[in-house]
């Protein structure tokens, strides 16, 4: 057991937990914060040797748990696109307001670094593929403005606050555990779901739109490395595979090329294409990924 103490906020969902797990199989005492509100997640997922506190960011006074503290990994968020266009306050009370509490917790407990998990979907449509995060944003939704407003008040706490922080930049994260609930439920999963039920996968539009598909164990090295790399005081950084795949694709490498397929229709405020430039993430972290979508979607 190292001494070393992480915090993990949102740690009992999908991408949340499999850090929480990483952590713990590297020694770290965690502490997890989440309020079990996730609509999204059929179950929540807990590690016997981590510590859970049942609390909302947004609106619970957690500044005593950030005591002590050496690296805080910022999880919690609603964190669905569609859902967010029904509830924006909710959106920006949990995205904006609580992560500016977790950072004013992190500032004034002397945490070492915050490792912040942001969104490719703040590229929007005004922007040529690949997206690099030196990238004006493009932001199309609630969730994609509210977080990145929420990157925007990391940058102002290491500029004002001496606080260390890095903003991951995800593209579409699937694996074991994600969130199968509900008809916004990430495809990957969705699909997966759908094909083992027998039932036809349901593509949103013509099935054209293209997605950069990364795996969780992608994802959980990529927060590790920013956990361990010195990149300065604010950094940010796409976590992506740098190649993407139709959904009509993603739907005949899931169930074939027979596969039973519904069109369904197309949704406002999405993005068409997604593609990360992880140039500089392999530059500054030392990070690449191991998977592709051909290699792991048999796995779980």
């Amino acid at each position: 057991m190292t001494n070393i103490k992480s915090l993990v906020t949102g740690g009992c969902g999908f991408i949340g937990s499999h850090i929480v797990d990483k952590l713990i199989d590297l020694g770290h005492q965690v502490v997890v914060l989440d309020d079990l509100s996730a609509e999204q997640n059929e179950k929540f997922y807990f590690n016997n040797k981590a510590s859970y506190l049942e609390l909302d960011i947004s609106r619970d006074d957690c500044s005593e748990h950030f005591e002590k503290i050496d690296y805080v990994f910022h999880l919690a968020a609603k964190s669905r696109i569609q859902p967010t266009l029904k509830s924006p306050s909710q959106c920006f009370e949990v995205n904006v307001v609580g992560t500016q509490r977790v950072l004013e917790w992190s500032a004034k407990s002397g945490v070492k670094k915050v490792i912040y998990s942001g969104t490719s979907s703040l590229y929007g449509h005004q922007n040529n593929l690949p997206f690099s995060p030196n990238m004006p944003t493009d932001c199309l939704n609630p969730y994609s403005l509210s977080k990145w407003m929420g990157e925007l008040t990391c940058k102002l706490y290491s500029q004002l606050y001496c606080l260390d922080t890095i903003v991951l930049r995800y593209f579409n994260v699937y694996g074991p555990r994600e969130p199968l609930k509900g008809e916004y439920a990430p495809v990957v999963g969705l699909f997966k779901k759908q094909n083992s039920s027998n039932l036809p996968m349901t593509i949103v539009g013509d099935g054209k739109q293209r997605r950069d598909f990364t795996f969780i164990n992608d994802v959980v090295s990529a927060n590790i490395k920013a956990m361990e790399v010195d990149c300065g005081a604010f950094k940010t950084l796409n976590v992506g595979t740098g190649v993407n795949y139709s959904i009509e694709d993603l739907a005949k490498l899931i169930g074939g090329p027979e596969s039973k397929i519904e069109f369904i229709d197309s949704r406002k405020a999405e993005v068409r294409e997604t593609l990360a430039d992880i140039s500089e993430t392999i530059k500054s972290l030392g990070w690449k990924p191991a998977y592709t979508i051909e290699n792991t979607i048999g796995l779980y």
